[in-house]
């Protein structure tokens, strides 16, 4: 790592890059498929690591203003959080990583380009922000954006494991087409 600004970009990437791998070989219905105790879908993980993302970028490059307000009635405003962790039928696992992919180059770019002590302001409309801090800086918003996405790619890890066994080193070989080796056996489809 050359500096910090690299090493955020890096690890954003490197975390980026675990959904492709998580999605790699997966049917629409096995993405959009709950197969463990949770309600979490493959496809709904995308989804919010995709939207999750959009929302913290919009929020650093409006710094140090708030973002502009939503302009859509709250019913729909509610809709579409509701619906972020889900991959509905009229979704497809290509079209929701293709928008992962642009908002993964959109994530990128910020972070090399923002100012990392720039203050954003805490959000105020969830319950789970704290109340006692004004703002945070660019950098704790990269952080926490790296943060969320180590933390859903664990799920979707079980996720995946739970449709077919597959596990994320044998994906990562598959997808990059790694040789076999005595330790590991690139995922293959069945």
């Amino acid at each position: 790592m050359a500096d910090e600004r690299n090493a955020l970009r890096e690890y954003l990437a490197y975390h980026q890059s675990a959904y492709f791998a998580v999605s790699y070989g997966l049917t629409d219905d096995q993405a959009r498929s709950t197969p463990s105790v949770s309600a979490l879908s493959i496809g709904g993980l995308v989804k919010h690591a995709t939207g999750m993302q959009r929302s913290w970028m919009r929020r650093v490059l409006a710094a140090p203003d708030a973002p502009p307000a939503d302009p859509r009635p709250f019913s729909e405003i509610a809709k579409a959080l509701a619906e972020e962790h889900v991959m509905r039928p009229d979704e497809t696992l290509a079209g929701l990583l293709s928008g992962l992919e642009a908002q993964n180059t959109e994530s990128l770019r910020v972070v090399e380009t923002a100012d990392l002590n720039a203050p954003v302001p805490v959000p105020r409309h969830a319950p789970w922000f704290p109340t006692d801090v004004e703002a945070w800086s660019v950098r704790w918003v990269i952080l926490h954006v790296i943060n969320e996405l180590a933390r859903h790619a664990g799920h979707a890890d079980i996720v995946r494991e739970s449709i077919d066994g597959a596990t994320m080193y044998e994906l990562i070989a598959g997808r990059e087409n790694w040789p076999a080796t005595p330790w590991l056996t690139p995922w293959q489809p069945r």
